[in-house]
C-alpha cells in the first residue's frame, strides 16, 4: 500500500522560512540530532528552517515512504512570530520523546 503524502505548512516572512513539522517526526525518521539551532520549538513542533533543515526532512521524508511530501505555503510581510520561539535543541527533543 502506497503512503499517502503528508501536507505540511510552510510560513515565511520577507526574510525567511520554516516547515512546520512535529518532534514525533523528527524522531521516527532519525534526524533529531541532525538539525540545526537556526530552527525552532513551540510545543511539540519544530519549525525547519529552509536552507537546510526542511531539505534534510524532505530528503528522509521521501527515503521512507517513496513519495514527496506537499507544502503550504503561508506568507506574512510582517516579521514572523516564529522568530521569538525557543531555539531548536536536540537534547529538548529527547526530554519530550521520553514523555511520549
Amino acid at each position: 500500500m502506497k503512503h499517502k503524502a503528508k501536507t505540511y505548512k510552510f510560513y515565511a516572512d520577507p526574510a525567511h522560512g520554516w516547515m512546520a513539522v512535529k518532534l514525533t517526526e523528527l524522531i521516527q525518521l532519525g534526524l533529531v540530532e541532525q538539525i540545526s539551532s537556526y530552527s525552532y520549538i513551540k510545543g511539540s513542533t519544530a519549525y525547519l528552517e529552509e536552507d537546510w533543515d526542511t531539505y534534510l526532512f524532505l530528503s528522509a521524508y521521501k527515503a521512507k515512504y517513496s513519495t514527496e511530501a506537499k507544502s503550504t505555503y503561508l506568507h506574512t510581510d510582517n516579521r514572523s512570530p516564529i522568530r521569538n520561539y525557543e531555539k531548536y535543541n536536540a537534547s529538548k527533543v529527547v526530554e519530550f520523546s521520553h514523555k511520549l
